[in-house]
């Protein structure tokens, strides 16, 4: 098997807003965009191990999203260096992203643990791993 993770769809009440600050830290984590032009209510973007994610504005959606809820509370990414999780870091704001736990980065899930925490507009929580 290639991947156990097939793709991943969030849904958004704003695709202009997401999809930017989506796609720049998607595009700096070596994820590519592979939008369908004929869909304008969606993107998608894919990463070289097979999964993709996707963003969608549908007419079906019923409130924002809270990852304090029941649902999703964050997606895990990888990064491949300390660096790239600098960069990221030094540049999350002005794509929309804001950073979570500063004060204890890059060791806000624990000593072993070297990540970035992000949050967007909407509420979507992205953790950054460097491993």
């Amino acid at each position: 098997m290639r991947n156990a993770v097939h793709h991943i769809e969030l849904w958004t009440q704003d695709l202009p807003g997401s999809a930017a600050a989506f796609g720049w830290i998607l595009s700096e984590l070596g994820w590519h965009a592979d939008h369908d032009p004929s869909w304008p209510q969606g993107r998608t973007w894919r990463h070289a191990g097979g999964v993709y994610l996707v963003l969608e504005q549908s007419p079906d959606v019923t409130g924002g999203h809270d990852r304090h809820r029941a649902g999703l509370n964050h997606l895990a990414l990888r990064a491949g260096s300390r660096a790239l999780l600098d960069r990221i870091r030094d540049h999350c704001a002005e794509w929309g992203w804001v950073e979570l736990f500063p004060e204890h980065y890059p060791h806000a899930g624990g000593a072993q643990h070297t990540a970035l925490y992000l949050e967007n507009g909407e509420g979507f929580e992205i953790e950054i791993v460097v491993d």
